[in-house]
């Protein structure tokens, strides 16, 4: 292997690790990532009909992907 594609190799290696490393911390900056519990939050105070509804639409959902069309 030549010197010179293990250099682009690592160049564009230490390249795409930096913009990953500037996404997180713009993420971090933006609060992405400071509400914990709020998903475990909604389903504690989710009814029953909620819950249900959201079932009954996933399965509209499942039955529109293989192609069933309601008449």
């Amino acid at each position: 292997m030549d010197s010179w594609l293990i250099v682009m190799m690592l160049g564009g290696s230490i390249f795409l690790g930096g913009l990953a490393l500037l996404a997180f911390l713009w993420a971090v900056k933006n609060g992405q990532f400071d509400d914990e519990e709020k998903f475990l939050n909604a389903v504690k105070y989710d009814g029953e009909d909620e819950l249900n509804d959201a079932v009954n639409l996933e399965r509209k959902k499942e039955k529109l992907k293989r192609g069933y069309r309601p008449e």
